[in-house]
């Protein structure tokens, strides 16, 4: 699952190497790493390639430990399902999906095809266009997009 999600950020994400600010106006660098959430003490920019791609694996892995803290049967999912909730969850924040509640639900249940028709039902599905189109279809087959 690491190197299918970190392709998948890379791609979703973009990569930067300087620092700036997002379309929420949060400072950023690398691949989608929120620098005012999550500081990065003496930081040198620019950053290298390696280095983004390092920060992208420590997020990867605090975002997935947090998501098994509030949703602890994220561990039963499959991989290309917990990468959807991971991929969600840089797009949107982990509070941001926790606000997914029917589809959160559903992926739970196994309800799949439901969680799938929750996610295209939302104004993010809009908002944020490819990439959401994508981890729908992800969601509904369970294959990597």
């Amino acid at each position: 699952m690491i190197t299918n999600i970190i392709d998948q950020l890379t791609r979703d994400e973009g990569v930067r190497l300087d620092i700036y600010n997002d379309n929420r106006g949060f400072r950023t660098i690398g691949i989608g790493h929120n620098l005012d959430a999550n500081p990065i003490p003496g930081l040198v920019t620019p950053i290298t390639l390696a280095q983004a791609k390092e920060i992208l694996g420590k997020d990867v892995e605090r975002i997935s430990m947090f998501l098994q803290q509030k949703l602890p049967w994220i561990v039963n999912l499959d991989d290309a399902r917990h990468g959807v909730l991971l991929n969600m969850s840089f797009n949107l924040g982990v509070p941001g999906l926790l606000e997914f509640h029917h589809n959160l639900a559903d992926t739970q249940a196994g309800n799949y095809a439901q969680a799938a028709a929750d996610m295209k039902a939302s104004a993010w599905y809009i908002e944020v266009g490819e990439r959401a189109e994508r981890l729908t279809q992800q969601m509904l087959t369970g294959e990597w997009q």
